[in-house]
């Protein structure tokens, strides 16, 4: 039977971590798991409570954000720790592209039961990330979205959008791909993709393979804001990059990235960059319980 670290960030979702930490550890124990608790005070916190979780032989289970899953994917990656995710933050992407149950009480039977997979993460200068890196027009979504109490949920990344989009103006940004000719476009922002989702339930990349070595980098140019609006509902659906003169999609195991002015860089809903870096695909780097169907 696995023996299980539940790194829990009680503030994920508003405290919605919190609030499931009870019921999570009464299912723990109905399915005779072995486990203790560790609350995060940080995330490089988090990142020392995965590291001494994979010492011990405990499966390292973020019970938070996606933010948090990141954490301690850093802290097990290159190793024989496996990293458990129980969704208790807003977006939760990740644990929706690994068919992780989305309530955390139902999520616990992949603890328990779930079967281990070897993914790629992605980096910026060294961070991991699992999600989606991007910076630019997202760079404002993001820090509204972190700052608003007005929405909670994952509905928070929507409302940003629609609050950033009025003093919003295209930038130049900078791409060097695989150490090739440095790209420069004017537009709205850079994306490098590992899962392909982000925001909450936007597939912003839905073919992205957790398996193939490479990040998927989606650059947008210059759309008027009416269809950047009339893209969003697309996102959800995944079907945004079709028919679509205003994106680019491609695949690299690197990048290098810059702007004509400084940018944070955000993956996983938490910042771990500014420009210039670069961000590059780590392969096959990270062990992790999903469904065992």
């Amino acid at each position: 039977m696995r023996q299980v670290c539940l790194i829990v960030n009680p503030h994920a979702g508003g405290g919605r971590s919190a609030k499931a930490l009870p019921g999570v550890e009464a299912e723990l124990t109905r399915l005779g798991v072995g486990f203790r608790v560790e609350r995060t005070s940080s995330i490089d916190h988090a990142i020392e409570l995965g590291a001494a979780a994979a010492l011990a032989g405990e499966v390292a289970a973020g019970f938070g954000g996606d933010g948090l899953a990141g954490a301690v994917a850093h802290a097990l990656r290159g190793t024989d720790g496996v990293l458990g995710v129980l969704p208790g933050g807003r977006g939760n992407d990740f644990a929706r592209k690994l068919g992780i149950p989305g309530d955390p009480v139902e999520a616990v039977s992949v603890l328990a039961t779930g079967r281990e997979r070897t993914v790629d993460v992605a980096e910026v200068d060294g961070r991991t990330f699992l999600g989606i890196a991007s910076y630019g027009f997202d760079s404002e979504v993001q820090d509204l979205a972190n700052a608003t109490t007005v929405v909670k949920g994952s509905l928070v990344y929507l409302y940003a959008t629609l609050r950033s989009l009025a003093g919003w103006k295209a930038v130049r940004l900078m791409v060097t791909v695989d150490g090739g000719a440095e790209r420069t476009l004017q537009g709205w922002a850079v994306a490098a993709s590992n899962s392909g989702r982000f925001g909450g339930g936007m597939q912003f990349v839905p073919d992205a393979d957790l398996e193939d070595g490479l990040i998927d980098v989606v650059l947008t140019f210059d759309p008027t804001k009416l269809e950047y609006l009339r893209s969003i509902p697309r996102v959800f659906k995944g079907t945004h990059l079709e028919d679509n003169d205003e994106t680019e999609l491609f695949r690299a195991k690197e990048i290098r990235v810059d702007a004509e002015r400084p940018f944070r860089i955000y993956a996983d809903g938490d910042p771990i960059g500014m420009t210039p870096a670069t961000i590059r695909a780590v392969p096959g780097a990270l062990r992790v319980l999903v469904p065992a169907s």
